[in-house]
């Protein structure tokens, strides 16, 4: 599994211009399935997610975590970060998991999110969502579980 994640200062995902999952300080999580992942890729993913320290502490250094923030995640599924752009012009998607699976392990790692406490929003699998957000630094980093 990969995630793309963003620390913001608040992000919210539409669908056909209805809001489906909006969040205030904490992470944008873009999550991609890949061909192989399993429920021990789910796991590593929400520990990372959760444990993941990007967030500045009193002298200005990255060393907490999103519960130690009392952040909030919001996660959306985007099959695209599966992709391979090594070769050619045009991304190819045979390493992203097919949609049943994609559905499947994001579903599982959402449950696992909300298991462990997180207070956790999501966009809509599937769907042409529009992600808006206000990235706080910015701070980016890809996750690979």
């Amino acid at each position: 599994m990969i995630a793309l994640i963003q620390r913001v200062q608040h992000a919210r995902v539409t669908v056909d211009d209805r809001t489906v999952g909006e969040i205030g300080p904490g992470l944008l999580a873009l999550v991609g399935v890949e061909k192989g992942d399993n429920s021990e890729s789910c796991a590593k993913l929400s520990h990372k997610l959760l444990h993941y320290r990007v967030f500045n502490d009193e002298q200005g250094k990255m060393n907490l975590n999103l519960a130690q923030v009392d952040g909030e995640l919001l996660l959306v599924s985007q099959f695209t970060l599966a992709a391979d752009t090594r070769k050619g012009l045009r991304p190819s998607f045979s390493s992203a998991a097919p949609p049943n699976e994609g559905r499947l392990y994001f579903d599982q790692l959402l449950e696992q999110l909300r298991d462990a406490g997180a207070r956790v929003k999501t966009g809509e699998f599937g769907a042409d969502m529009q992600v808006h957000l206000q990235n706080d630094g910015p701070v980016t980093f890809w996750l690979k579980a």
